[in-house]
């Protein structure tokens, strides 16, 4: 069964159904990266900014923080720092000029040039989740993802406006052998989208072969100057950077491509059960794994954040949409912004099992608290369940809708439209009613989002047409998307080389992980 074949075929109907269709069938839409003009929160004083900054390199200084790769430890003698072992002590001086050198902005360039995108400042960026497993599909039955799959989400993220790239590991695609599966991963993401896209990490050649990809797309010398894709490392809390991630990170520096650097935080279990200590550790691993890619090369776009959850104490289980969670997020951006360094946070996530209301409530709060905070890069908006070990196709589409809702948020509130608008009230009775006025029709497509995945009709209406749940609406839109989606064009040389490089690789890789 096909992922389409899961959901009945839309029936053409007429009237007001005909009319409800028709504004499914649409082209597809690319809204800009976000020019935020709401404020952020801060939620410490400069004092305290300080008293966290002077906490991060005491503890850099007098713990250090592990380095667990040979050329990564050699580069860090070769700046001078105090290196014991893996164990790397970064002087503040050094590390505060370090990260002067990171870009406080970069500008990812999509193979479609109007599907480019910056972040940084006031700038925003939405990507979907990033890395499950598993799936839940359209008849509601969880399974471990295929190509098939990934080739799905990649189309679907396309196909979204608030979705500023195609994605990274959208799912696993367990039918494809270890070795060989980011090649196929990294060919769904620029074949179905021309949005810009993320890089693979989990092996040295793994980056090394993306970044061949996309010199064959973009040319070689265009990627040595130019930033075409963002990638993640994630730092082992507490305090250790593992070869894995720091080759990826090699690799992407010296490329000139931007990295996330990421501690992979589970508040209360890898992290103090404190937000403060949290964010003490979360702040001088980010700030170490920058500092490290400018020794790579300096300028190299890096980007500061966070993967964060907290742990239930009752199981040990991560947690999404808490208070604490929140919090963390915006005292990050703060930090952050106190660097002058792009920031990262996770957004739309969620430990439901199912598209429920925990999924729906908790994605909400964690998303609200990230908009408030003011992150620049974020990181599964859409589909994540499961704490990251799920990928729903409902839920992708259901968030998808609510990102464009978030976007608008962020644009805050135009008064220019204020003089038109007392004019239409000068002309209404009082007691009256503005539906019929000028005013109403010249503003009413626009004046206020209407999602079209949320039910807004009356309860008779509802049930006469089927009585469906989000779930089973969303799952329906999942097909219609998917039936009505066109590939966006990609020269047929370039795609040749791609594929012959693909299949190359293919022939030299091993099927198991050596």
């Amino acid at each position: 069964m096909t992922v389409i074949d899961a959901v009945d075929k839309p029936r053409r109907r007429r009237g007001r159904d005909a009319r409800k269709q028709a504004r499914t069938e649409r082209p597809v839409r690319f809204l800009p990266e976000l020019d935020r003009r709401i404020p952020v929160i801060d939620l410490m004083s400069p004092d305290q900014v300080k008293h966290i900054h002077d906490a991060t390199m005491t503890l850099l200084e007098n713990k250090g923080i592990e380095f667990r790769d040979d050329e990564s430890v050699a580069l860090w003698k070769a700046a001078g720092a105090l290196v014991e072992g893996y164990r790397v002590h970064i002087d503040r001086g050094q590390l505060l000029e370090l990260i002067a050198t990171v870009p406080e902005s970069y500008t990812m360039v999509a193979r479609n040039r109007a599907r480019s995108v910056t972040l940084g400042g006031l700038k925003q960026i939405f990507t979907p989740a990033y890395g499950s497993p598993n799936v839940l599909d359209l008849d509601g039955r969880r399974r471990y993802g295929t190509l098939a799959d990934f080739d799905a989400f990649a189309k679907l993220a396309h196909m979204s406006p608030a979705m500023h790239l195609s994605g990274g590991v959208l799912c696993e695609p367990m039918d494809v052998p270890v070795p060989k599966r980011h090649l196929h991963m990294v060919y769904s993401l620029i074949r179905h989208s021309d949005k810009p896209f993320m890089g693979m990490v989990t092996a040295r050649e793994r980056a090394e072969d993306t970044v061949a990809m996309a010199k064959i797309l973009f040319g070689s010398d265009f990627v040595e100057n130019n930033t075409v894709m963002t990638s993640i490392a994630n730092c082992n809390s507490p305090l250790v950077w593992d070869q894995t991630m720091l080759d990826a990170a090699k690799v992407y520096a010296s490329a000139n491509q931007a990295m996330l650097y990421t501690p992979f935080v589970l508040g209360g279990a890898s992290t103090p059960a404190s937000t403060v200590g949290s964010l003490v550790q979360i702040n001088a691993e980010a700030l170490a794994g920058i500092a490290f890619s400018q020794l790579v090369r300096r300028g190299a776009p890096a980007v500061y954040g966070q993967w964060l959850a907290t742990v239930s104490m009752k199981s040990g289980a991560p947690m999404a949409g808490t208070p604490e969670i929140c919090h963390m997020n915006m005292l990050v951006g703060q930090m952050a912004r106190h660097y002058r360094l792009p920031w990262r946070c996770s957004g739309g996530c969620s430990s439901a099992k199912i598209v429920d209301a925990q999924a729906g409530y908790e994605a909400a709060r964690n998303m609200y608290g990230v908009m408030m905070a003011g992150a620049n890069f974020v990181l599964s908006t859409t589909g994540y369940m499961e704490g990251a070990l799920t990928q729903s196709y409902a839920k992708f589409v259901l968030d998808a809708e609510q990102m464009e809702m978030f976007y608008r948020l962020g644009q805050g509130v135009d008064f220019g439209e204020l003089d038109a608008a007392l004019e239409a009230i000068g002309e209404v009775e009082a007691g009256g009613h503005f539906l019929g006025t000028k005013h109403t029709l010249d503003n009413f497509e626009r004046a206020f989002m209407m999602p079209e995945l949320m039910n807004h009709d009356s309860f008779e209406q509802w049930e006469a047409e089927g009585g469906l749940d989000a779930d089973r609406r969303a799952a329906a839109r999942v097909r219609q998307m998917l039936e009505t989606y066109v590939p966006p064009p990609l020269d047929e040389a370039v795609d040749e080389e791609l594929r012959d490089f693909v299949a190359r690789r293919e022939r030299e890789l091993p099927d198991d992980v050596r």
